[in-house]
């Protein structure tokens, strides 16, 4: 007897091997193949200025966006806001985002979360929301980043060694295929609860 999926998938690798472009093109898959799916979550995306790099913003899977950090942030605020590398990271506008689209819901079929990182863990509250998402029986899809210098960041490793989740790391090599895997995982676990709900 084959063991059930996972519930929650998390996938990693080397900073812009496609994490985000894999967990969006999934996302796309599932809602066309499972249009009555209500999935919510996020996803971080560069922010670029004359070809270069500015920073990065939140986008919430219904479109909302707002800064997340910025290399030319200047106002009086963000003189305390904390910093990775050239980065401030605005804290509070990274809640006012993600943190509503990671309450658990009864309705929920899937959370998105991209990513679980140094930025966004300068939010005391963003973790013990991931963990309260990771915890329910809803099936969770989130990207993390793979160790610097075979160190994790503490919540990261935590998150990495729960019992419940699945790794996938990313390479330039096995996108198409870590794509396909994860889409036929996921879709396999929408179409149970799709079930769930039709016959409750």
């Amino acid at each position: 007897m084959a063991a059930a999926p996972s519930r929650c998938l998390l996938v990693t690798g080397p900073p812009g091997v496609g994490k985000t472009t894999l967990v969006m093109r999934v996302f796309e898959a599932l809602k066309a193949s499972h249009p009555n799916l209500s999935i919510r979550g996020f996803y971080t995306r560069e922010v670029r200025e004359s070809g270069e790099r500015a920073g990065f913003e939140v986008v919430t899977l219904d479109g909302r966006n707002g800064p997340l950090a910025s290399s030319k942030v200047s106002s009086p605020e963000s003189v305390r806001w904390p910093t990775v590398g050239k980065y401030k990271v605005d804290v509070a506008s990274l809640e006012s985002l993600a943190l509503p689209e990671m309450q658990v819901k009864e309705e929920t079929d899937l959370f998105i979360i991209d990513e679980v990182g140094k930025m966004e863990l300068f939010s005391s509250a963003f973790f013990p929301a991931v963990m309260r998402v990771i915890g329910s029986n809803v099936p969770v899809l989130a990207t993390i980043p793979i160790p610097r210098n075979g160190r994790d960041i503490p919540g990261v490793a935590r998150l990495r060694n729960h019992p419940g989740a699945a790794i996938f790391t990313l390479n330039t090599d096995n996108r198409d295929m870590m794509r396909e895997t994860i889409y036929n995982q996921l879709s396999c676990l929408m179409q149970q609860r799709l079930s769930c709900v039709s016959y409750s």
